[in-house]
């Protein structure tokens, strides 16, 4: 897909102030049984058609409104993650500006995470 120059400025700028981790290392980190919390920002219709294994749903539109009820811990692990990791960004830039202390949105998305051929769940 084609973004605009305006949402690439926005999200340039958010990456400034955010962490991302790569695709090897939430599989890595899913592999270790590690505890946090995976976040599937994308849209309703994107998520039903597949989403990484464990992931919970919070759409990119109502994250900043729902995660306090589904993540009330400021302090715990967060990855965030989209279609390619444009849209996890700004997620966590405003999940951030919330409060929340250990976020990061996963470079390069579902997109990356299929192409590489990982598991997803329906």
């Amino acid at each position: 897909m084609k973004h605009s120059p305006g949402f690439l400025r926005v999200v340039e700028d958010a990456k400034q102030r955010i962490r991302e981790v790569s695709i090897a290392d939430v599989k890595a980190m899913l592999e270790r049984d590690e505890r946090f919390h995976l976040v599937d920002v994308r849209e309703d219709s994107e998520w039903a058609n597949g989403h990484l294994p464990g992931a919970q749903h919070l759409g990119k539109g109502i994250i900043e409104r729902d995660i306090e009820s589904a993540i009330s811990d400021h302090a715990a692990p967060i990855v965030l993650y989209c279609g390619g990791g444009f849209r996890s960004a700004l997620a966590a830039d405003n999940v951030q500006k919330m409060g929340y202390t250990n976020v990061r949105s996963m470079d390069g998305g579902w997109r990356g995470w299929t192409e590489a051929g990982l598991p997803i769940e329906k």
